[in-house]
């Protein structure tokens, strides 16, 4: 193996990712598995993972639950070297009609959970100098988003987030970046009615949805030895969706 394969390849290396069961993060675990990494995925109890990846099912909005993976981490002698936080939930409503549940729900998911992972995986990286931490976000992260302070809200948190932790972690050989996909072909988006989905591709310079396949390998770069002197930056994964 040589040139950028080499550069790609993750034989050694230990990936968590969060909401690994579900369209995206489904194809970024998959990868991670096809490039030689350990792979661990954090989701919701009695989803089905990837065949390869190790199962550690957990109610990201639960905050004791998160603190209990140090110990099951310990107990398979895991030592996360990446971590892909993919998780996301959504509940939309108009601000005046958005009940605090559904804004405390989304927040726990989408943002606080990122930051509580980081609180039980930091602490090994940064004793071992060696980390690389991937948060996804969205471009409604950074425009906002009609119907969704929630969504729009956590996900810029998660960009702020990212920023923030790429600053305190960098001395010690830790990368931190966010991922800010638009549109893209799950479950969750198939949902949305016929005509918001053609304006969001609409919106698009490619004139296409993006695909999952198309945000796990932009994941991959961030986490590999191509961006080894990129940290604190906002990927955007869009089709020009932002910038048409």
């Amino acid at each position: 193996m040589n040139g950028a394969a080499s550069l790609l390849d993750l034989d050694g290396w230990t990936a968590l990712v969060s909401g690994g069961a579900g369209g995206i993060g489904r194809a970024i675990v998959e990868l991670l598995l096809a490039q030689h990494a350990r792979v661990m995925v954090v989701d919701r109890p009695g989803q089905a993972v990837p065949g390869g990846a190790v199962d550690l099912a957990c109610d990201l909005a639960d905050v004791d639950a998160i603190a209990g993976l140090s110990a099951r981490l310990a107990a398979i002698d895991a030592h996360v070297d990446l971590f892909v936080h993919c998780a996301g939930v959504t509940s939309d409503a108009v601000l005046w009609k958005l009940a605090k549940a559904d804004w405390r729900r989304v927040l726990a998911v989408n943002l606080d959970s990122a930051f509580h992972l980081l609180q039980v995986l930091v602490p090994d990286m940064r004793a071992r100098k060696r980390g690389r931490v991937v948060l996804v976000s969205s471009i409604n992260g950074e425009r906002g988003k009609f119907g969704q302070s929630n969504y729009a809200a956590s996900k810029a948190g998660l960009i702020a987030l990212a920023r923030t932790a790429a600053r305190e972690l960098g001395r010690d050989g830790i990368r931190v970046n966010a991922l800010a996909p638009g549109l893209v072909e799950t479950a969750m988006t198939r949902a949305l009615p016929a005509e918001a989905r053609q304006r969001a591709i609409d919106e698009t310079a490619l004139a296409r949805a993006g695909t999952p396949d198309d945000v796990a390998r932009s994941v991959l770069y961030l986490l590999s030895d191509l961006s080894s002197h990129v940290t604190g930056q906002v990927l955007r994964v869009d089709g020009g969706q932002l910038t048409a």
